[in-house]
């Protein structure tokens, strides 16, 4: 069986949004190794966008390119409607901010200083740290409850903290498209909804594109718009996390026996593994 999106009008009447990042036949790759062959996506602007699927799949190698963090081997990525490979990296950097899976700041490095390192883009040999510079940082620590830690080195920070320390940091950067890789590996459970819940007030509040991977599907679908599932390097399934999230879909791209039922809290897709104990018995 083979699932793909039953979306087919064009993308801008689904939605009512401008696409802000596509993907055009891209094809990506590890030396020798095809991981991502031919891949079309849409990332509408105002929206919070999921990567689902298992691993090795493709998806941070997606983002990864997605955030011209990776050259393609085919096909293009486009950034409001401008072939991202073309554009300067400070032109790019005032326009999408990346936080990559599991980074890691120099030893001793403080909370503020590592926030400001997200005004770089705005630096050039005629304008310097400013008045405008030292009044983001200010807000990305404030708007991520991170101010009473700005002198702390960020190796000491719990790694909830940690994490909000590095999207202060995006936040700084001023842009209003953020790519998140998997920006919950390694935390505990109260701390990735803490991470999350910031993630979607950042978008309630200031209007941001966000594009994360994300491994836990509930989650993903209580906090995204919309769901991208891969599987293989292609895009099994995308759409509304009620279209996306079906027990046919967990069949099909995670191998997973499951129940989809209603999350009793976000009324979104609750996904329920059956386990092959219970398989059996049953």
């Amino acid at each position: 069986m083979t699932i793909t999106s039953s979306e087919s009008e064009a993308p801008e009447a689904r939605t009512g949004a401008p696409v802000r990042l596509r993907a055009e036949a891209v094809r990506l790759a590890y030396g020798d190794r095809m991981v991502v062959d031919g891949l079309d996506l849409d990332v509408f602007g105002g929206t919070i966008t999921a990567v689902i699927g298992p691993n090795g799949c493709g998806k941070s190698t997606l983002l990864r390119a997605l955030g011209r963090l990776m050259k393609t081997r085919g096909g293009h990525v486009l950034l409001d409607g401008e072939r991202i490979d073309r554009m300067s990296t400070r032109q790019v950097a005032t326009v999408l901010g990346v936080l990559p899976q599991a980074p890691v700041a120099p030893e001793g490095l403080s909370v503020a200083d590592l926030v400001a390192r997200g005004r770089h883009p705005h630096q050039a040999w005629y304008r310097q740290w400013s008045s405008d510079d030292e009044a983001a940082v200010a807000e990305a620590l404030r708007w991520t409850g991170m101010s009473d830690l700005a002198d702390r080195p960020v190796d000491e920070l719990s790694g909830g903290q940690r994490q909000r320390a590095w999207i202060s940091m995006a936040l700084a950067q001023g842009t209003d498209l953020l790519l998140l890789d998997e920006p919950t590996t390694f935390l505990d459970l109260a701390h990735q909804v803490d991470v999350l819940d910031l993630v979607e007030r950042l978008h309630a509040e200031t209007g941001r594109t966000v594009v994360m991977v994300l491994h836990d599907l509930n989650l993903a679908a209580r906090y995204a718009q919309r769901l991208v599932a891969m599987k293989d390097g292609a895009i099994a399934a995308q759409g509304d996390p009620a279209d996306v999230l079906t027990e046919d879909l967990l069949a099909e791209v995670f191998g997973l026996e499951a129940r989809v039922v209603t999350d009793p809290v976000a009324g979104t897709p609750m996904v329920v593994p059956i386990g092959r104990r219970r398989q059996d018995a049953g």
